[in-house]
């Protein structure tokens, strides 16, 4: 697949370095001579100085015979313009945009074909948002991810010593939950390297443990492996900037926000944009501030200005005066890397998370769902099976008689994705209401069309094994 990449910034470089590794036709578009030839060097890629949102730039990058551009320069307008020109100057058959401002992702007609033809709108900031209040829902865990519309969760936790889980055969969870609940351990990582997670690979203290279960399920499935942390009420978030604003929106109706602003002008306008979100000028970094605001109480920090280390010194040093969990946006992969584990508690690529709901989109066939993992090193994906026995190599078989490449676990299936399905009550006696039913994948579990299978690849080098093992034979139509 040819694909033009505008804009190298984390996430055009995160894009590249993950679509060069699958090995497309790549040509990165900015304005940075040095940057593009960094990544020349770095990945099989072609680049192309200039300006992205010029039909001159877009033709020197090979846009009259492209499959696909992905804007995600740092100006909505340059992404919009661009995709406007390659579906009216240049036929690109797909268009991706970056979008930073609600205005465009509120009205959806703006991007329609009749307008500036965005086929895929990618909102970082919102993603991050998301995952972060994820977290904020789950403070045991080190990532929460959904699947099948929010029908299945992934929850990563590190095994803690007296779990119920610790020490004993994975094949003894089952014997742990009640009868009708039913979960999987997807994937362990030990020591930073992928463990088998065959029935009788025993938990270790410290092991990363990813669960799988149907979301109504997770909480209970959790508490097997990890001690249930007090749920989270007071929340101070550093850096009112787009993530930060985001952030307080989504939480100040549950929780109790503190928001550290270092502008005096941001302050002032988020002291006006927000309801219920107690706005305060001053710097994260400062210990007497983060004394007198009582941090010792907080239940979680949120660190997510836009420098790294800012990030990383105000949670090392709330982490220091007493606040329970601390997670900073760390951009420089090598970064977030060296810190978690330490005094913080998480660090959160922004650009690995934005890329994952794009990837999605990208990937060949019908894959409906990508999770990157451990900072891109493996991946999750949700992929929709079709065909039958005779055109399919999955449809129709038991998860053991398919030949998965070794890294590959089958964790589940969601199967009448479209099928409403009653879960539970609320208080109020309203029914919970949910489509498609979660099969929890074991060996004589049999995929079936129409299955949406969730598979989980501890190297991200075996994402193209699985697609081309989900690809239909010729003569299915």
């Amino acid at each position: 697949m040819k694909v033009i990449i505008l804009g190298a910034g984390q996430v055009g470089t995160s894009v590249a370095e993950s679509l060069a590794s699958e090995k497309n036709d790549i040509t990165v578009v900015d304005f940075d001579g040095p940057r593009l030839a960094y990544l020349q060097e770095r990945f099989d890629l072609r680049t192309v100085v200039g300006n992205a949102a010029t039909p001159s730039t877009l033709r020197r990058a090979g846009a009259e015979d492209a499959d696909m551009i992905i804007a995600v320069t740092q100006s909505d307008q340059s992404n919009l313009v661009a995709c406007k020109l390659a579906h009216g100057v240049f036929n690109v058959p797909t268009r991706i945009a970056r979008l930073r401002s609600e205005d465009f992702l509120q009205d959806e007609s703006l991007l329609s074909t009749d307008h500036f033809a965005v086929d895929f709108a990618l909102c970082p900031e919102q993603v991050i948002t998301d995952y972060i209040r994820r977290l904020v829902e789950f403070p045991e865990a080190l990532q929460v991810l959904s699947f099948a519309r929010g029908r299945v969760s992934l929850v990563a936790v590190r095994a803690y010593e007296g779990g119920a889980l610790v020490g004993k055969p994975i094949r003894a969870l089952r014997d742990l939950l009640p009868i009708e609940t039913d979960a999987r351990i997807a994937a362990i990582f030990r020591r930073d390297q992928p463990v088998a997670p065959e029935g009788d690979t025993v938990v270790e203290v410290g092991d990363e443990v990813f669960l799988l279960a149907a979301a109504e399920n997770i909480r209970l499935v959790l508490h097997q492996l990890r001690r249930m942390v007090h749920p989270v009420q007071r929340i101070m978030i550093a850096g009112g900037g787009n993530i930060g604003i985001r952030l307080a929106r989504s939480l100040e109706d549950r929780y109790e926000i503190k928001l550290l602003e270092s502008s005096h002008d941001r302050a002032e306008l988020l002291a006006n944009e927000l309801d219920n979100t107690l706005v305060l000028l001053g710097d994260a970094t400062d210990e007497q501030l983060l004394k007198q605001e009582n941090i010792s109480e907080m239940d979680l920090f949120l660190a997510v200005t836009n420098v790294d280390e800012d990030n990383i010194m105000a949670c090392s040093l709330a982490k220091r005066l007493g606040c329970k969990r601390v997670v900073a946006l760390i951009n420089r992969r090598a970064y977030a890397e060296m810190i978690e584990g330490g005094p913080i508690d998480i660090g959160i690529s922004p650009a690995q998370i934005s890329i994952s709901t794009l990837l999605a989109y990208v990937r060949h066939g019908d894959v409906a769902e990508v999770h990157s993992l451990r900072r891109g090193a493996a991946e999750a994906l949700e992929v929709v099976a079709h065909g039958d026995r005779k055109t399919s190599k999955v449809v129709g078989r038991r998860v053991d008689q398919i030949d998965w490449p070794k890294g590959v676990t089958v964790a589940a299936l969601v199967r009448n994705f479209d099928k409403p399905i009653v879960v539970g009550q609320t208080d109020d006696w309203t029914s919970i209401t949910r489509y498609g039913e979660v099969v929890i994948a074991h060996h004589n579990t049999v995929i079936e069309a129409d299955d949406h299978v969730i598979v989980f690849c501890t190297r991200k080098k075996l994402v193209q094994k699985v697609e081309a093992l989900f690809q239909v034979g010729i003569h299915f139509f």
